[in-house]
């Protein structure tokens, strides 16, 4: 007797356990979504051609040099150094081409080696159906290489959960001056 009231107990302790589980209110800080209740749809690819106006020289630049270390103008490759940038993103090499957006960020040359740079920007589009959203880059940039490929890390506004790839390829540099023009292509997954 004793055994069939300790098995009956048992197994209505089991119950009231898992009944507790079951309509128990999350606790902790994370819960699984469908993506649906974020109204996100197909996730598509979208490709954009612009070009980055990087301009260090003149009575307004467009990037400024915003650290050094001691070492910098001794290093063969800059190493060390930190600019800032709000550079114009156009639809053609011109400077006078159609204005898309802005790239903002840091870039630091970050090897001793070759000139490579880590990048860290956000490519604010200010134009067309893309106005007011955002991809942010985060990768390293080899500027002697004829084509770079750095990742795009994520977005916003019509470009929220982004991933993919920028390429990028200098279309002029001005050693004297060191503005340069960059052709970017990038290639974002996104909702």
């Amino acid at each position: 007797m004793a055994r069939k009231l300790f098995t009956f107990l048992s197994s209505l302790t089991l119950i009231f356990l898992l009944t507790s589980l079951a309509t128990a209110k999350p606790t902790g800080f994370s819960r699984t979504l469908s993506p649906s209740t974020l109204g996100l749809r197909k996730e598509k690819l979208t490709h954009l051609r612009f070009y980055f106006h990087d301009i260090v020289s003149g009575r307004k630049p467009s990037a400024v040099k915003v650290a050094e270390a001691l070492m910098t103008n001794t290093s063969s490759t800059g190493f060390g150094l930190v600019y800032m940038a709000d550079d114009p993103l156009t639809t053609g090499p011109k400077r006078r081409s159609k204005l898309v957006g802005k790239a903002q960020g840091i870039y630091a040359s970050a090897s001793q080696d070759e000139l490579g740079f880590l990048m860290v920007f956000n490519f604010v589009f200010t134009e067309g159906k893309y106005n007011g959203s955002y991809l942010s880059l985060l990768g390293r940039n080899t500027a002697f290489s004829t084509v770079r490929e750095m990742p795009i890390v994520g977005g916003s506004g019509l470009f929220r959960f982004a991933h993919g790839f920028a390429q990028a390829k200098t279309y002029t540099f001005d050693p004297k001056t060191g503005d340069a023009v960059v052709e970017y292509n990038v290639y974002v997954f996104h909702y």
